[in-house]
């Protein structure tokens, strides 16, 4: 696994010291969003729907410190919108890794070139380069042409600076799994310390409703992705969450896990939907109805969720809770996970006739619209 030992250690104790305590319900990576507004207008996102009064809205790093003690989750992930264009987000960072929080900075990574020299590298910070693929693929998720070598010039960049990177890759139907597999190599050769992927989230705002993964479609092509991988792919996740991806394993939401504050405040009950906000966490924790999402909820705003935001807390859950899923995730960190399957591979070498970048998933709203929603985003947020 890409992951520090000194950060698998602190999760490890944190995650046991809660189960010790007794607590069914304990939060482990808290999703800090201190703004919403971005520079691109990517069809699959929903975060820019926003108006703008509320695209130009910024939490303060006071109120950043305050959801984080409140919280206690040893992990820190700063999505957005596009944290790099917070005016304080060089103070937000100091603060959380005074507090030796583990941050996973999301960003675009366009403007990450440009403000690297706000960050110090340390083993608390970890800049999570949002990546969709190959150059075409990524291009046309995000609708912005050349967004992928901006973002591969900030992965350099803040690799050469001996800054921890990881990548994120979205996955939407129609993905090209012999693409994303060499996505991963071109990944690698760019000396990340690892990678995490997801199947899309299903934003009710996203302007493209259609390419949203249903849970078989999801199993089918994270099984051909992931099996019979390479050794040298490292991936910064849990394993047993992919063997979940891939449809080995069955795990029921924990939505408390990763908890989301943002300029709202906490958001219930997940990252992925908004069904009303608490002011504290303890009101979040106690009074939002945990049984109402979930897929065995039969709420179907759930029914085909496997994002990482409901699930991944439940794999690691797994692992520090019972000697099998240890020794699973054991099996997984000293193997590679190679999971051989040879239907996969017969898939994949049929496939393989696309060629490396594959025939390009139509995520796109139209470069007209793209530019449209841009040009409407700088002037409402001021940038």
């Amino acid at each position: 696994m890409g992951v520090p030992v000194s950060q698998m250690w602190t999760v490890a104790s944190y995650v046991l010291a809660q189960r010790l305590r007794g607590r069914k319900r304990y939060p482990l990576v808290l999703m800090l969003e201190p703004l919403f507004r971005c520079n691109l207008a990517c069809a699959g996102c929903g975060k820019i729907q926003y108006p703008a009064h509320v695209l130009k809205k910024d939490l303060s790093p006071e109120a950043c410190f305050k959801a984080v003690d409140e919280c206690g989750a040893p992990m820190v992930s700063i999505p957005g919108g596009e944290p790099l264009l917070h005016p304080k987000i060089k103070e937000i960072v100091e603060g959380l890794v005074a507090r030796k929080k583990y941050i996973y900075l999301c960003t675009n990574a366009l403007l990450l070139k440009e403000k690297i020299g706000l960050f110090k590298p340390t083993k608390y910070l970890t800049f999570s380069v949002h990546l969709d693929g190959q150059r075409e693929h990524h291009d046309f998720a995000v609708c912005r042409e050349g967004g992928y070598d901006l973002a591969v010039e900030g992965v350099r960049e803040a690799v050469k600076r001996g800054f921890r990177v990881t990548t994120n890759t979205t996955l939407f139907d129609g993905a090209d799994p012999v693409s994303v597999r060499a996505h991963f190599d071109e990944m690698t050769d760019l000396g990340v310390e690892g990678m995490m992927l997801s199947p899309g989230y299903s934003y009710d705002k996203a302007p493209d409703q259609k390419h949203f993964l249903g849970k078989a479609r999801t199993k089918r092509l994270f099984r051909q992705i992931l099996s019979n991988r390479k050794k040298r792919w490292v991936f910064n996740q849990s394993p047993l969450f992919l063997e979940y991806l891939m449809g080995e394993r069955h795990y029921r939401c924990t939505p408390w896990g990763m908890p989301t504050f943002n300029v709202f405040g906490w958001q219930k009950p997940c990252y992925l939907l908004q069904d009303g906000y608490a002011d504290t966490f303890a009101e979040l924790m106690d009074e939002t109805e945990w049984e109402r999402y979930g897929t065995e909820s039969g709420n179907r705003k759930c029914a085909n969720c496997m994002v990482h935001s409901g699930y991944e807390a439940s794999a690691v859950n797994d692992t520090f809770g019972s000697v099998k899923g240890f020794l699973a995730t054991v099996r997984a960190v000293l193997f590679g996970g190679a999971y051989k399957d040879d239907e996969a591979a017969e898939q994949l070498a049929r496939a393989g006739g696309h060629g490396a970048s594959g025939p390009v998933v139509q995520l796109t709203i139209g470069k007209g619209k793209a530019a449209e929603l841009r040009s409407a985003e700088r002037e409402t947020a001021g940038v």
